[in-house]
């Protein structure tokens, strides 16, 4: 039984925590712009993409100075400042040669969607042309924070718990987000304002609240977002700047399934697409092997869905979602 535990602790629970961690950080980008600005920004993902590609090439400029961080932490925690800050500059500038255009012109939310789709589009092309379409691994810390091996010496257990400490920052770094986010809209002044422009853009207008403060705000918080989750993506991972375009579907998903413009949906939604994922897609045979008797094990994998289609599960949750639920598990903002 101890032994079955560890088998879906190692390939099913960890992994789905920390995945569902990062996912929920997007979504909460997503779903941000979404309140905020009202509007579907699909160019989240690649905004990760670019976050992590300046992330990779400061990482690369300190370990060249003999710069790193304290093992086994990996060097790149070092760089997510400054690709947060040059995130946040790209986010402003395309603000303010793109956005700000179609809100001024009052333009409906669809165009701004559109526009988004085409802003994702350039991301794209410029990740690409800047650093390449080939796999870059950007790791350099202690890989394990408990190997396999330790844990079966110390507890005479068959199967050994292995947690990676990728998965570990994965964690730490969405929950120390998600209280200060939290903390931020809830009891600071600005944040306060956020969530009265959202509620109710015309009434908060008249209050005195001043519109592009609130989108300047908007961005910073996404912009972190981004860089925080794109860089922990690629450490647990590998960036690519295919991946980070995948990586938008199961982002909107999360959002779609907590209720666009929900935090606590997004959150939520994170981590039911990412146990979805991983549970679907996982073959269950090595557990059935630890609670079954051996004759009862059956020969097939025990896996509902192939790896192949992981991506096919948010989808399918999406859609079900769109059909059955529209305004997801908490009621988000009207469209």
């Amino acid at each position: 039984m101890l032994d079955a535990a560890i088998v879906l602790a190692n390939f099913v629970v960890i992994p789905a925590l920390s995945y569902g961690s990062l996912l929920a950080l997007g979504a909460l980008g997503v779903t941000l712009v979404y309140a905020v600005l009202r509007f579907a920004n699909f160019a989240h993902g690649d905004t990760m993409s670019v976050a992590t590609m300046m992330a990779i090439y400061c990482t690369w400029w300190l370990q060249s100075l003999g710069i790193d961080f304290i093992r086994p932490l990996p060097t790149a925690l070092l760089a997510i400042p400054f690709a947060a800050l040059g995130t946040v500059g790209l986010l402003l500038v395309i603000d303010r040669l793109v956005y700000r255009h179609y809100r001024q012109a009052k333009a409906p939310p669809i165009t701004l969607v559109i526009v988004s789709v085409g802003v994702m589009l350039i991301l794209h092309g410029l990740s690409r042309m800047i650093i390449g379409v080939d796999e870059q691994r950007f790791f350099d810390g202690g890989r394990f924070i408990v190997s396999a091996g330790e844990f079966k010496e110390w507890s005479g257990l068959k199967e050994g718990l292995a947690i990676k400490s990728t998965q570990v920052i994965a964690i730490v770094s969405a929950v120390t987000l998600m209280a200060y986010l939290f903390y931020f809209l809830q009891r600071t002044r600005t944040g306060k304002a956020m969530r009265a422009f959202a509620d109710n853009e015309e009434l908060a207008l008249l209050s005195g609240i001043r519109p592009q403060k609130i989108v300047t705000s908007c961005w910073i918080l996404v912009a972190v977002l981004a860089a925080v989750s794109g860089t922990v993506y690629g450490l647990d991972k590998v960036y690519k700047p295919f991946t980070y375009f995948q990586l938008l579907l199961p982002i909107f998903a999360a959002a779609v399934v907590g209720g666009m413009g929900s935090p606590v949906g997004a959150i939520l939604g994170g981590y039911l697409i990412a146990f979805s994922e991983i549970g679907l897609t996982y073959a269950f045979k090595r557990v059935a092997g630890h609670l079954l008797p051996p004759s009862w094990v059956p020969d097939g994998l025990l896996q509902l869905i192939s790896t192949d289609y992981k991506f096919a599960v948010s989808f399918t949750i999406l859609v079900a979602v769109l059909l059955l639920r529209p305004t997801g598990l908490f009621r988000g903002q009207a469209s």
